[in-house]
């Protein structure tokens, strides 16, 4: 068995400069700014060896993320700066560009400052285009601008404008090199790396809670994925889709429009459906639509082939979705005890409940209690990094090859489909290169049949007129 000292050299020697000590990135001092902007900064020093200069380096990154990274209550102040005293300033946000259709120019959002109007330079764009989709986190440079007018001498923008930007992510990764040196590793020490990665110390799971964990990445790495995650408080099922990728948005309870979601129709811009690689509905009980079964219908609708339409906007999108409810529990929570975690107008749709593909047991995974014991110290992927190999992995489909190797029973073609994309998604992740034996793809496919036969046991439950009770089963056909 691999040490955690020699699988931390040797994937620091496998990716150098992509990896980041994870004790540094949980320090609290530093947690103020999400987790891939730290470890962006981390990775810069990560590989200092002079322990006085590593620690000179590390305040002064500590400096960094405290002094540019604004509250909400600093706007006045920073504003007051730049169009008062027309003195630059510098500020880590995520910067969006939206196009201003009627007056045919760019103009920046700056969340943190609560700002939209903000004017930003051409070059900046054209540098990062990323800008105009997604967003990007980054170091901006602000400075006063006089403001663009209309043809009424009325100011359309205000008199700032992001003259330089600095992006905190890696830009074209080389996720064949990613793949190609996926083969140095073995499994075990290869879902400890994730583990890492992820923040937590693999030492305190088993292999079936690390299984679980690793999971969570399949909506990240797979297109159209539609899942459920239950569990206690404190299990890291937010933290983690908080602080693993630039392309996930959570919306935590609330209100939750069809503007928000599908599309604006007043603004004419696309929903978060549209934007991102994943939506995650944290304390998803408390979520609450203006108006359900219209809302319920265009969900549904969205999750059975990524279509959605509102007034006269169709489109289509890869964007999973993941519904994450709490619950207090000792043990196994049989199927029946599932749904009562979800919004009464979700809880008793049939045909919602069909289109989710899997219901991952957070229940089994043990919380989160101690830094010292739960947390890592250990070396894993930056989040930086990370982030845009997961992004990319989605573009491949792994589910012509799990169909060509496995044939599955007892099943309807919803379970068909859902068994195959989580399949896909958790080979994806586990074995980007493609080489697994067949034990490593029976231990795929007994994780997957036991998240979706879930469904299958709640479905049987609500309806047993109309699903039978089974159990799915599969052989496997070619290895």
């Amino acid at each position: 068995m691999t040490s955690q000292e020699e699988l931390d050299a040797k994937l620091r020697y496998h990716f150098e400069g992509y990896v980041v000590n994870k004790g540094l990135s949980n320090r609290q001092d530093i947690k103020r700014v999400p987790k891939f902007v730290a470890e962006h900064l981390l990775t810069k020093i990560s590989e200092e060896s002079d322990p006085i200069v590593f620690n000179e380096k590390l305040m002064k990154v500590i400096e960094i993320v405290n002094t540019l990274y604004p509250e909400p209550k600093d706007k006045d102040k920073i504003l007051d700066k730049i169009i008062i005293k027309k003195l630059s300033h510098k500020i880590i946000d995520e910067i969006k560009v939206e196009i201003d259709e009627k007056h045919e120019i760019r103009k920046a959002v700056i969340p943190s400052l609560n700002l939209r109007n903000v004017m930003i330079s051409d070059e900046v764009v054209e540098k990062n285009e990323q800008l105009l989709s997604t967003g990007i986190w980054g170091l901006a440079g602000l400075r006063y601008c006089d403001p663009i007018v209309d043809d009424k001498g009325k100011p359309v923008t205000l008199p700032v404008i992001v003259e330089s930007f600095e992006p905190f992510h890696v830009a074209n990764v080389d996720l064949k090199e990613f793949i190609e040196k996926r083969e140095y590793f073995t499994l075990e020490e290869w879902m400890n790396v994730l583990i890492n990665t992820i923040g937590l110390n693999p030492e305190v799971y088993t292999q079936k809670q690390k299984l679980i964990l690793i999971s969570r990445f399949i909506p990240l790495v797979e297109n159209n994925v539609n899942l459920m995650e239950f569990g206690p408080r404190a299990t890291g099922k937010t933290y983690f889709y908080r602080n693993i990728s630039f392309y996930t948005r959570i919306i935590s309870g609330g209100v939750v429009t069809p503007a928000q979601l599908f599309y604006n129709i007043a603004r004419r811009t696309i929903g978060e459906i549209g934007l991102k690689d994943c939506i995650v509905f944290d304390e998803v009980a408390k979520v609450k639509f203006p108006h359900p079964e219209e809302m319920m219908g265009k969900l549904k609708d969205y999750m059975v082939d990524g279509h959605f339409e509102r007034g006269p906007k169709k489109a289509t999108s890869l964007c999973s979705l993941v519904f994450m409810g709490n619950i207090e529990v000792s043990g196994y929570v049989p199927a029946e005890d599932i749904n009562y975690a979800l919004p009464e107008f979700m809880r008793n749709d049939i045909a919602f409940l069909d289109r989710i593909h899997g219901v991952i047991p957070g229940w089994e995974v043990p919380k989160i209690k101690k830094s010292e014991i739960h947390l890592s110290k250990n070396y894993g992927f930056s989040i930086d990094y990370f982030s845009e190999i997961l992004h990319e992995l989605r573009k491949a489909d792994f589910s012509p090859l799990i169909r060509s190797l496995v044939e599955l029973n007892n099943v309807t073609i919803r379970d068909e489909i859902g068994v195959y994309r989580l399949a896909s998604g958790l080979t994806k992740i586990l074995f980007p290169n493609k080489q697994f034996e067949r034990k490593d793809l029976k231990m795929i496919m007994d994780f997957v049949i036991e998240l979706r036969q879930k469904i299958a046991d709640l479905l049987h439950r609500m309806a047993p007129g109309e699903f039978d009770k089974k159990r799915i089963g599969y052989t496997v056909k070619g290895l």
